[in-house]
């Protein structure tokens, strides 16, 4: 049923691009501005976000109630903000690729010949962001639900928006700030906003709005969301340090290249003392790192326990979100579906929790 699900969000997508390219005309202001949109929304990917709000959606609304078109083509609307935030997320990182091809401002580089191609796929990229956070308000307004229920679940959809824009704020400003100044609860207020509010939280908390459940449940659902988005972010960044660049698909030294503040890094400045945090310091804020670096800060946060800490965090988490999956009044098909989806993203941590013998 997921895959099918999957298919029709898929169809969806390309329906909904149709249904812009006659009404807002891209292709007469820029062929390559449709096009780098289409193809860059069309590409192979999860469609997690939409998935999560039908599967939610279906499991509040009554039994009898079929998933209409209009349902599929409005869930595109998280696959929308998802790739504005990743558009964004591009430029920002000053990445060239994404899923395995050029990321946007890399693509609108060639619109015109110019001096500084960087500069215009730069500028490009962002009005082409802009105008996909439009198409995502679009996609949502396709939903046929009472006027009630679909203005409360705009707006969160909104808030949801600007959340994640200041989790990137969060996450920009620590990327200038040393380890000394950023501790753990920034780390969380980062996963929090940035991760778990738009991939986990909102998708659910959308789906459940529109078919209709209570503020009890729709606090729940909430709450499990961010549960879930925060263990999902934490394993995100052990796998940028654990993982084989076979298994990831990028280089394996990205995130330690970045220097990124994450929760297994202040986990290791906490607990380092002496010679063993300078060693530490003068690794993590060399300018550019090797694959020696990279195995010397795996070794450390062995030994420091931080990679155990982490891995608890996520179970943790994990456990407490199952507790509250358990009590939802919710389809039950839907909610093992739901559980299904979700507990198949955390195998990457149980496998390097097992390679390094962890306790997590």
């Amino acid at each position: 049923m997921i895959e099918q699900i999957r298919k029709n969000i898929d169809r969806s997508l390309g329906e909904f691009l149709d249904t812009v390219k006659k009404d807002y005309k891209l292709h007469l202001v820029s062929p390559l501005l449709f096009e780098s949109i289409r193809e860059f929304t069309l590409r192979e990917g999860k469609r997690l976000r939409p998935l999560l709000l039908i599967l939610t959606y279906k499991g509040y609304a009554p039994a009898s109630k079929k998933i209409s078109r209009k349902l599929y083509n409005a869930s595109t609307c998280m696959e929308f903000l998802h790739n504005f935030m990743l558009i964004h997320d591009d430029i920002i990182d000053r990445s060239d690729l994404r899923r395995g091809k050029p990321t946007m401002h890399k693509i609108l580089e060639h619109t015109v010949k110019t001096k500084d191609p960087g500069k215009l796929g730069i500028d490009l990229g962002i009005i082409a962001g802009d105008i996909v956070y439009a198409l995502a308000i679009d996609a949502f307004l396709s939903i046929d639900e009472p006027s009630e229920r679909k203005e409360r679940a705009l707006k969160y959809f909104i808030q949801t928006a600007a959340f994640t824009a200041m989790g990137e704020f969060i996450d920009t400003v620590s990327g200038v700030k040393t380890v000394e100044d950023v501790d753990e609860k920034e780390v969380f207020l980062n996963y929090t906003l940035k991760t778990a509010r738009y991939t986990f939280d909102c998708p659910m908390v959308t789906g459940a709005i529109l078919a209709g459940a209570g503020n009890k449940e729709i606090k729940r659902i909430s709450r499990f969301g961010i549960l879930i988005g925060q263990a999902f972010q934490v394993q995100d960044d052990i796998i940028g340090i654990f993982e084989t660049e076979a298994n990831i698909g990028k280089s394996i030294l990205s995130d330690l290249a970045e220097g990124k503040k994450t929760l297994l890094v202040t986990h290791a400045f906490s607990v380092l003392r002496g010679e063993a945090k300078k060693e530490f310091l003068n690794i993590f804020t060399k300018k550019t790192k090797t694959l020696k670096d990279l195995e010397t800060v795996k070794k450390i946060f062995v030994k420091t326990k931080s990679l155990d800490y982490a891995l608890a965090a996520i179970h943790t988490r994990l456990k407490e979100a199952q507790k509250i999956l358990n009590v939802l009044d919710m389809n039950d098909e839907y909610r093992g579906l739901l559980e299904a989806s979700l507990l198949k993203l955390f195998s990457h941590s149980e496998r390097i929790s097992a390679s390094y013998q962890t306790a997590g």
